[in-house]
């Protein structure tokens, strides 16, 4: 450890630091909603217009997808616009797959867990050609779409009843 000048150790000795130890409560579990399950034929659908990285919008709309699919709906995400990177095999560095710091990779592993469990994931290619990204570089079971299909595909699951989240960054 540095050494430390008087007016520093003083500093730190003002308020205890941490002051709770490692594995104390900080917030409540009170569940406030029932844990819902989906009834039978119920879907949900999921718009994503976010980047990875860019916030936590993607990630979170992945896992409420996972979450969904889990209490039996059927589940799907559309990615479009920009929100079409996440679905990219060829992230990663200095190599596709590795991750340069931790966390780079979790979009991609989340996609491959949810599509794993049963869940679908769109992607449009116009979204990808914006960017320069290509088809061929989609995660496996990643199903390309045409970029008419972004509003045709919220049609379709709104007369399916489905539970829609829409998320959108920028």
């Amino acid at each position: 450890m540095a050494e430390l000048t008087e007016t520093e150790k003083t500093s730190l000795d003002e308020i205890p630091h941490p002051s709770l130890p490692e594995g104390s409560s900080l917030y409540g579990g009170t569940k406030v909603f029932p844990d819902y399950q989906a009834e039978p034929g119920q879907s949900y659908f999921t718009l994503v217009h976010g980047i990875a990285h860019e916030s936590s919008v993607s990630f979170v709309a992945i896992l409420q997808a996972t979450r969904a699919l889990r209490k039996g709906f059927e589940a799907a995400i559309y990615f479009y616009g920009p929100g079409s990177l996440n679905c990219l095999a060829t992230r990663g560095f200095p190599t596709t797959g590795n991750a340069a710091f931790p966390g780079e990779m979790n979009i991609n592993d989340q996609l491959k867990t949810f599509i794993g469990e049963g869940g679908k994931v769109y992607c449009c290619r116009f979204g990808l050609s914006l960017h320069g990204a290509r088809e061929e570089d989609l995660i496996e079971g990643v199903i390309p779409a045409h970029p008419l299909d972004v509003q045709d595909a919220l049609i379709h699951y709104a007369r399916k009843g489905a539970i829609i989240n829409s998320t959108y960054m920028f």
